[in-house]
């Protein structure tokens, strides 16, 4: 991957994909955070590429007009954890420490959103084993190992040979959504499609999950709103 600036008032930063399965250069304006994504076939030249963008450049703003705008994290940022509103603020001592209302993140103004992010993904990991543990105990069936990812387009997922992956946002979601996907992905063991036998799985081990399910594809592209690096 490589990267581009389109000039304009904002200039617009493109993500340059080379594909050798690309017959033809395509553009696309990711719906969850407005990433500009210019996929180019292996012999074509870049500079006929950012051309191609430079005639779709009205298309281009008209897609981002539409996306909601992206926040760095820093201090003063505002963001959910664990489906609570907590605005980041300077703490002292070595750890981040989650309050009630605020999130508190010691240590210099430049690696705060490396130390949320990190801090993040270590909360998700620790809800998603206990989640999952929990529902494998539930089905009296074990799984594999647990991985955690920033997947735009699924929240979760279960191998064939058992292992699971879930996206480290789901610790942005209300405790519930995420405790949904646990179960979703761990009925997988019992079931690996989604017939009506899956979805009973899943029913009897989270009732209520298409409340929680519907909250997702609601609201789940605004977990993507927030980037933790410059």
């Amino acid at each position: 991957m490589g990267e581009a600036v389109l000039p304009g008032n904002p200039p617009i930063d493109i993500v340059l994909r080379r594909s050798a399965r690309a017959r033809r250069i395509s553009l696309r304006v990711s719906g969850l955070d407005g990433r500009v994504t210019l996929t180019l076939p292996r012999r074509v030249a870049e500079s006929e590429a950012l051309g191609f963008a430079r005639q779709k450049e009205d298309w281009i703003r008209r897609q981002l007009a539409g996306t909601p705008g992206a926040e760095t994290v820093g201090f003063g940022a505002v963001l959910p954890v664990e489906g609570r509103m907590r605005r980041v603020v300077p703490g002292a001592g070595r750890a981040v420490r989650l309050g009630a209302e605020v999130l508190e993140v010691p240590g210099a103004a430049g690696a705060v959103g490396a130390r949320v992010e990190a801090f993040l993904k270590a909360l998700a990991r620790d809800r998603l084993v206990a989640a999952s543990d929990g529902y494998a105990a539930r089905l009296g069936l074990g799984y594999g190992r647990i991985s955690l990812r920033d997947t735009r387009s699924r929240w979760g997922s279960c191998s064939a040979a058992g292992d699971l992956m879930y996206s480290w946002r789901l610790i942005l979601a209300p405790p519930e959504v995420l405790a949904y996907v646990a179960a979703h992905e761990v009925a997988h063991r019992a079931r690996m499609d989604h017939s009506p036998a899956f979805w009973a799985v899943v029913a009897g081990l989270m009732p209520d999950h298409a409340r929680h399910r519907a909250w997702l594809r609601r609201e789940g592209a605004s977990l993507h709103r927030w980037r933790f690096r410059a």
